[in-house]
């Protein structure tokens, strides 16, 4: 369980997109959450792999390598 407070008018808009839709705010609300989330799990797996390419940990391959390994060579 969750309890959030919202400005005003963030709350009203939610009301009216849910009133038009016939969905509830709380299923706007996971929906924003969830999407957020996996943007934010995204974006810190890529800081991670990122850090961990810089300091030699992680192994990196050349373009070109790549392309030629599977047949998209010019």
């Amino acid at each position: 369980m969750l309890a959030i407070r919202l400005p005003q008018s963030v709350e009203k808009r939610l009301e009216k997109l849910a009133r038009r839709t016939g969905r509830t705010k709380t299923f706007y609300v996971r929906e924003a959450i969830l999407k957020y989330l996996e943007n934010l799990e995204d974006t810190y797996l890529a800081e991670r792999a990122l850090e961990r390419i810089r300091s030699g940990e992680e192994p990196t391959i050349l373009l070109e390598d790549v392309m030629k390994r599977y047949g998209l060579d010019r």
